[in-house]
């Protein structure tokens, strides 16, 4: 039988994580590459989908590679992923395909940590619980190194962790069969962006938690914690760093990516 843990056994994880060794915490990234992107409207999958010239996911860890504080770049992909994915001196030496993709992101993610955590157990250069793992979406194409940077260096000493996020700017609506039913005050309103940031075994006992339950409710890894009784801190993000969902933002991608150069 599962146990499902309480908000102070995970509380308890993350202290012990924090506080029983001499080590310092390293940087891992984790992005998950498993998902179908329905709402792209594409043939494949939306990460594999070219946007100026490049498969949309190999922006995404090109930015990620930059970063000098990320020990190691895991992509979790499908079992029957069929990408064909580059070569050395294309792929880095310290990125990783693991092939344990789940049916929705938070069970890809779920299943990574595992795995990444597993391997921790045998050998002491893998992911310990400790770390830092810093979750990102492969369809968040236009993150800087700049961005990634900025969360690490605001969450790096903190007690929980955090994620880059936006103030909401516009009114807020809620809708009932197509018409306004209420408007909600934006004060205090975030939008969620990625990466998220938080130590790899307090992470895992979060998710874990929802695991016999499918996840539900889990969005993303910051839910997770929350749900265990967590408040991760918010990083102030860019605009530009919004997720490539629906067909008209395969343009605007495209169209920020050629204004960088």
């Amino acid at each position: 039988m599962t146990v499902n843990p309480s908000p102070n056994d995970t509380a308890t994880s993350l202290e012990t994580s924090t506080a029983t060794t001499d080590v310092a915490p390293r940087c891992f990234a984790l992005v998950p590459c498993a998902g179908s992107g329905s709402r792209a409207g594409t043939v494949k999958p939306k990460q594999y989908e070219l946007i100026g010239g490049k498969v949309m996911v190999m922006h995404t860890l090109a930015a990620l590679g930059s970063v000098e504080r990320l020990q190691q770049v895991v992509v979790v992909v499908s079992p029957d992923d069929a990408h064909v994915w580059p070569e050395a001196p294309a792929w880095p030496s310290h990125f990783k395909r693991i092939a344990c993709g789940g049916a929705t992101r938070a069970e890809s993610v779920f299943n990574g940590l595992t795995a990444l955590l597993q391997e921790g157990e045998h050998n002491p250069e893998g992911v310990q619980a400790h770390d830092w793992i810093l979750v990102h979406d492969a369809a968040r194409c236009l993150i800087t190194d700049l961005e990634i940077k900025r969360l690490i260096d605001a969450c790096l000493d903190d007690d929980v962790g955090g994620l880059l996020a936006l103030p909401l700017p516009d009114t807020l609506k809620v809708a009932v069969q197509g018409r306004v039913s209420q408007t909600l005050p934006r004060q205090d309103k975030w939008l969620a962006q990625t990466p998220q940031m938080f130590r790899a075994g307090p992470l895992h006992a979060a998710l874990k938690a929802k695991a016999t339950e499918n996840f539900d409710g889990i969005t993303d890894e910051a839910s997770a914690m929350e749900m265990a009784g967590f408040a991760p801190k918010l990083v102030v993000g860019s605009p530009h760093n919004f997720k490539v969902t629906y067909p008209p933002d395969f343009a605007l991608a495209e169209d920020f990516l050629r204004s960088r150069k």
